[in-house]
């Protein structure tokens, strides 16, 4: 039987693993959340330290870092490649549980990028090269005709991925892991990695 339970974590519970434990959670996400298990909110700052935040979805992780995919031109993408910096938070509601990643960013390779665009539906292909993201739009007519244009355009081919297009992973040097406790007395344990690369855990207040 598994040591975690809803709404308590304890030291055990972590087993110096971050990642372990992430995967335990985010499998119990994945039968108990109505809507997005991989719903993640990421933040970035601009050049004036001014900070922004917006959801996306997380699509793969491993010991070396967690993925996901967005346009490069958006302001997202810009900031984050400006910076190399972001910070995310997954909440899963039904479990009472949240997770909160801060670290490094880095685009992925081209080939892993070209990987994932792949299995992409097709209409979700046409319209990353549909949207310049982030930029002015003066009516939804003038994105439809984009998506028309694409659509002619690939009529009969697959559609390549758009080199404006692809995924950013988080390399984590700080994991922090919260669980619902009674009258707001909740679980927090913050793990950090030092230069071994092992990491070591942390209780918090809540």
């Amino acid at each position: 039987m598994s040591k975690i339970q809803k709404g308590v974590l304890h030291n055990d519970t972590l087993d110096k693993n971050p990642f372990d434990l992430f995967d335990e959670w985010y499998k119990e996400a994945e039968s108990s959340e109505l809507n997005d298990p991989d719903a993640m909110a990421i933040a970035s700052v601009d050049k004036n330290g001014m900070p922004s935040v917006r959801i996306v979805l997380l699509k793969q992780w491993s010991q070396t870092g967690f993925i996901f995919f967005t346009n490069y031109n958006g302001r997202k993408g810009q900031e984050l490649i400006a910076t190399k910096k972001a910070a995310a938070c997954l909440h899963w509601k039904s479990l009472r549980r949240q997770v909160r990643i801060v670290g490094d960013v880095d685009k992925i390779s081209p080939s892993m990028s070209d990987a994932y665009f792949a299995t992409r539906a097709r209409g979700s292909q046409i319209g990353a090269w549909a949207s310049n993201q982030s930029q002015p739009l003066k009516t939804r007519a003038e994105l439809s005709r984009a998506v028309d244009e694409y659509e002619k355009k690939f009529e009969g081919e697959t559609v390549a991925r758009p080199e404006h297009w692809g995924g950013f992973i988080i390399k984590p040097v700080e994991i922090e892991f919260w669980a619902d406790g009674a009258y707001r007395l909740h679980d927090r344990f913050q793990l950090k990695q030092n230069a071994e690369g092992s990491w070591k855990s942390l209780r918090l207040n809540p």
